[in-house]
């Protein structure tokens, strides 16, 4: 294949060629190859975030009508850099009563999370990290160490504020961790496989158009799951100042603030890998390079919408934040994996668009039953509260006054 159409399989096989060239054994040849992906894609994603940040920092910027980083270099593009360098020369400060152990594994655990979610994900119809067919359980065990670092980070800093982060990490990602899956059986059902890659080649037409509810609660959590606005209650700057971080610095405060960009970037990834189409296109399995193109777009879309939400709209409560995950998300998401899974099995085989027509019309009829029950149940709560705590007429019993008089004192 030509440098053109895949230039990465094209320099992966004149480097195999170049190895085994010099008399290293296959084995070898293979393990270092490994070594050389996993390290470039590390790389890359970290150098990726720099420009995320700026990125990110400038758009939320215009969005609340300020100016944004505009100091270092041309539009402030070199803030981030000046940032990381900063970052490179800070004091690391230990806590004492801290546990040292845990202390220094959480950040690693957040970050090596984060990257690790890039292994398995399709760039291309050629280049991904590994191709393993239980992709979807690989991404939930991965997502579920990211919050392990979380979690740690809050209970091994002696600080009650950290702690506090810790209990709102606990009930807020492991909860938001249950409509995610129930949705993400939904494209495993209609690719008849968990692997990603088979995922996005089975999407001739995008799932979001065969599975719309789904693509939403997906989204919703995705972003409960990175901690973003209006979900940020672990780290709420006015109730717990900065919650299970605070008590980092240098470095290891750097890595936090590193993986919450690239967590942000990687979901909007996620989701258009699994519900977008991914690297699919018109031409992108003849030049695989288009496919890095148009999963690139697709991946820009969502993440700007993820920076527009995170800007726009104002933090929950943490009772909000949970009331509505247990009371409208989980219920929603089960019902729709059983109206989706019901309308497959009974849609006519051989009749692709009318199969798409079908699932698209339930889960519409679906997204409206459910907001007509959600309002009906808001009413009746609100009529409840008023009875319970309306003000009732205290009956008051006026009783006369007798004039004392006062002595007299002698002067």
């Amino acid at each position: 294949m030509s440098f053109i159409a895949d230039p990465v399989i094209f320099i992966t096989n004149w480097l195999n060629g170049l190895l085994s060239g010099w008399g290293i054994p296959a084995m070898w040849v293979q393990f270092i190859m490994f070594i050389i992906g996993a390290g470039l894609l590390a790389f890359g994603a970290m150098i990726f975030t720099i420009g995320l940040i700026w990125l990110e920092r400038k758009l939320g910027g215009r969005i609340q009508d300020r100016i944004g980083p505009n100091r270092i270099g041309p539009w402030g593009l070199f803030q981030p850099i000046a940032d990381m360098l900063k970052i490179f020369t800070k004091e690391y400060i230990t806590p004492i009563g801290a546990d040292i152990l845990l202390y220094n594994l959480a950040p690693i655990l957040a970050m090596a999370a984060v990257l690790g979610l890039w292994a398995v994900i399709p760039l291309s119809s050629t280049t991904f990290g590994t191709n393993i067919n239980v992709g979807v359980l690989y991404l939930i065990g991965i997502g579920a160490i990211g919050e392990l670092g979380i979690i740690l980070a809050g209970f091994s800093s002696n600080n009650k504020y950290a702690l506090l982060g810790g209990y709102r990490a606990v009930a807020q990602l492991l909860s938001y961790e249950v409509p995610m899956a129930i949705t993400l059986l939904i494209p495993v059902m209609f690719a008849g496989s968990m692997g990603l890659n088979d995922i996005a080649g089975a999407q001739k037409v995008a799932f979001i158009f065969q599975a719309p509810v789904a693509a939403l609660i997906f989204f919703i959590a995705g972003i409960a799951e990175n901690g973003r606005a209006p979900f940020d209650l672990m780290e709420a700057d006015s109730e717990i100042v900065a919650g299970y971080n605070i008590e980092y610095s240098g470095l290891k405060f750097g890595m936090y603030y590193v993986a919450d960009f690239l967590h942000a970037f990687t979901s909007a990834l996620l989701f258009a890998t699994i519900f977008l189409g991914g690297w699919r296109g018109p031409g992108a399995e003849q030049y695989p390079i288009l496919g890095f193109v148009y999963l690139f777009i697709k991946t820009a879309v969502v993440y700007l919408l993820t920076i527009t939400i995170r800007f726009t709209v104002p933090r929950l409560r943490i009772d909000q934040v949970m009331a509505f995950n247990w009371k409208y998300l989980t219920p929603l998401a089960l019902a729709t994996l059983l109206v989706t899974a019901l309308v497959d099995k009974l849609a006519p085989v051989g009749q692709g668009l009318l199969r798409i027509i079908l699932l698209l019309v339930a889960n519409v009829l679906l997204f409206l039953l459910a907001d007509r029950l959600v309002t009906l149940y808001r009413k009746n709560h609100q009529k409840l509260r008023k009875v319970v705590t309306g003000i009732r007429p205290v009956p008051v019993t006026i009783r006369p006054t007798v004039a004392t008089e006062e002595p007299e004192v002698n002067s």
